[in-house]
Protein backbone atom coordinates (compact mmCIF):
# COMPACT_ATOMS: atom_id res chain seq x y z
CA UNK A 1 0.00 0.00 0.00
CA UNK A 2 1.49 3.33 -1.05
CA UNK A 3 2.51 5.79 2.15
CA UNK A 4 0.35 8.34 0.67
CA UNK A 5 -3.06 6.42 1.21
CA UNK A 6 -3.46 7.71 4.47
CA UNK A 7 -4.20 11.73 3.27
CA UNK A 8 -7.38 12.19 1.80
CA UNK A 9 -7.86 12.75 -1.77
CA UNK A 10 -7.15 16.29 -2.81
CA UNK A 11 -4.51 16.85 0.02
CA UNK A 12 -0.38 16.58 0.14
CA UNK A 13 1.13 15.88 2.79
CA UNK A 14 2.96 19.46 2.08
CA UNK A 15 -0.53 21.07 2.49
CA UNK A 16 -1.40 19.76 5.40
CA UNK A 17 1.48 20.98 7.14
CA UNK A 18 0.73 24.25 6.02
CA UNK A 19 -2.83 23.81 7.19
CA UNK A 20 -1.71 22.73 10.76
CA UNK A 21 1.22 25.77 11.30
CA UNK A 22 -1.84 27.83 9.94
CA UNK A 23 -4.48 26.96 12.40
CA UNK A 24 -1.95 26.69 15.48
CA UNK A 25 -2.42 30.38 17.24
CA UNK A 26 1.14 30.89 18.83
CA UNK A 27 3.96 28.18 17.27
CA UNK A 28 6.27 29.21 20.18
CA UNK A 29 4.26 28.19 22.56
CA UNK A 30 3.53 24.60 21.32
CA UNK A 31 7.34 24.33 21.57
CA UNK A 32 7.38 25.42 25.10
CA UNK A 33 5.21 23.10 26.21
CA UNK A 34 2.46 26.12 26.87
CA UNK A 35 0.29 25.07 24.18
CA UNK A 36 -1.93 22.41 26.61
CA UNK A 37 -5.05 20.90 26.33
CA UNK A 38 -8.01 22.77 27.23
CA UNK A 39 -11.70 20.80 26.65
CA UNK A 40 -13.40 21.75 23.49
CA UNK A 41 -15.62 24.12 25.19
CA UNK A 42 -12.89 26.42 26.39
CA UNK A 43 -11.62 26.32 22.83
CA UNK A 44 -14.30 27.61 21.70
CA UNK A 45 -15.58 30.22 23.71
CA UNK A 46 -12.06 31.59 23.65
CA UNK A 47 -12.00 31.18 20.08
CA UNK A 48 -15.18 33.61 19.64
CA UNK A 49 -14.45 35.86 22.00
CA UNK A 50 -16.91 34.55 24.37
CA UNK A 51 -14.63 34.88 27.74
CA UNK A 52 -14.13 37.86 29.29
CA UNK A 53 -10.65 37.89 31.49
CA UNK A 54 -10.70 38.47 34.86
CA UNK A 55 -7.67 40.80 34.73
CA UNK A 56 -4.88 42.13 32.35
CA UNK A 57 -1.98 42.86 32.52
CA UNK A 58 -0.11 45.49 29.89
CA UNK A 59 3.55 44.96 28.81
CA UNK A 60 3.27 47.29 25.73
CA UNK A 61 6.27 49.86 25.13
CA UNK A 62 8.44 48.14 28.62
CA UNK A 63 11.99 47.00 28.34
CA UNK A 64 12.13 43.15 28.95
CA UNK A 65 13.18 43.85 32.12
CA UNK A 66 10.11 45.58 33.48
CA UNK A 67 7.73 43.93 31.40
CA UNK A 68 8.87 40.33 32.79
CA UNK A 69 9.04 42.00 36.32
CA UNK A 70 5.10 43.15 35.99
CA UNK A 71 4.10 39.76 34.16
CA UNK A 72 5.29 37.95 37.26
CA UNK A 73 3.67 40.35 39.39
CA UNK A 74 0.40 40.15 37.47
CA UNK A 75 0.47 36.82 37.58
CA UNK A 76 1.20 36.72 41.14
CA UNK A 77 -1.84 39.08 42.07
CA UNK A 78 -4.25 37.07 39.17
CA UNK A 79 -3.27 33.48 41.07
CA UNK A 80 -4.05 35.26 44.66
CA UNK A 81 -7.65 36.34 43.70
CA UNK A 82 -8.41 32.93 41.83
CA UNK A 83 -9.10 34.65 38.25
CA UNK A 84 -9.22 31.74 35.64
CA UNK A 85 -8.03 34.08 32.71
CA UNK A 86 -5.77 36.85 32.66
CA UNK A 87 -5.18 38.97 29.45
CA UNK A 88 -1.75 39.74 28.84
CA UNK A 89 -1.43 42.53 26.07
CA UNK A 90 2.53 42.12 24.90
CA UNK A 91 1.59 44.52 21.57
CA UNK A 92 1.67 43.57 17.73
CA UNK A 93 4.01 41.46 16.23
CA UNK A 94 6.29 43.09 14.21
CA UNK A 95 5.25 44.07 10.56
CA UNK A 96 7.69 42.35 7.82
CA UNK A 97 8.04 45.96 6.33
CA UNK A 98 8.97 47.62 9.37
CA UNK A 99 12.90 49.25 9.24
CA UNK A 100 13.88 47.79 12.69
CA UNK A 101 11.84 44.65 12.75
CA UNK A 102 14.60 43.33 15.62
CA UNK A 103 13.37 46.51 17.46
CA UNK A 104 9.26 44.95 17.56
CA UNK A 105 8.22 42.30 19.19
CA UNK A 106 10.91 41.69 21.55
CA UNK A 107 8.63 41.59 24.55
CA UNK A 108 5.91 39.41 22.46
CA UNK A 109 9.32 36.89 21.35
CA UNK A 110 10.43 36.09 25.08
CA UNK A 111 7.07 35.71 26.43
CA UNK A 112 6.63 31.90 25.87
CA UNK A 113 10.00 31.21 27.48
CA UNK A 114 9.08 33.40 30.47
CA UNK A 115 6.33 31.47 30.90
CA UNK A 116 7.28 28.65 30.83
CA UNK A 117 10.15 29.07 32.85
CA UNK A 118 8.01 30.94 35.62
CA UNK A 119 7.31 30.85 39.08
CA UNK A 120 4.49 30.31 38.32
CA UNK A 121 4.09 28.01 35.28
CA UNK A 122 2.47 24.73 37.16
CA UNK A 123 -0.19 27.06 37.49
CA UNK A 124 -0.91 28.23 33.69
CA UNK A 125 -3.14 25.60 31.89
CA UNK A 126 -3.21 27.07 28.30
CA UNK A 127 -2.07 30.28 26.31
CA UNK A 128 -3.87 31.65 23.47
CA UNK A 129 -4.14 34.17 21.44
CA UNK A 130 -6.55 36.94 22.02
CA UNK A 131 -9.97 37.05 20.12
CA UNK A 132 -9.74 40.94 17.78
CA UNK A 133 -12.08 42.07 20.87
CA UNK A 134 -9.34 41.84 23.65
CA UNK A 135 -6.16 42.52 21.15
CA UNK A 136 -6.17 39.82 18.86
CA UNK A 137 -2.07 39.20 17.69
CA UNK A 138 -1.15 41.78 20.44
CA UNK A 139 -3.02 40.07 23.24
CA UNK A 140 -2.47 36.45 25.08
CA UNK A 141 -5.43 34.93 27.09
CA UNK A 142 -3.34 33.19 29.60
CA UNK A 143 -5.94 30.37 31.38
CA UNK A 144 -4.71 29.84 35.00
CA UNK A 145 -5.82 26.37 36.75
CA UNK A 146 -8.20 26.42 39.45
CA UNK A 147 -6.58 25.83 42.75
CA UNK A 148 -6.71 22.06 43.68
CA UNK A 149 -8.50 21.68 47.09
CA UNK A 150 -6.80 20.00 49.85
CA UNK A 151 -7.39 16.28 50.26
CA UNK A 152 -9.26 14.85 52.97
CA UNK A 153 -6.77 13.23 55.01
CA UNK A 154 -8.09 9.82 56.68
CA UNK A 155 -7.58 9.60 60.02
Amino acid sequence: MPASSSVKPGKTRESLGRADARTHPNPSLKREGLDRTLDGSWDRRLSRGLVAPESSIDLHGHSLAAAYDRLDHGLEHAIRRGDRVLLLITGKPPRPESERPHARGAIRAAVGDWLASSRHADRIAAVRTAHPRHGGSGALYIILRRPRAPSPRNS
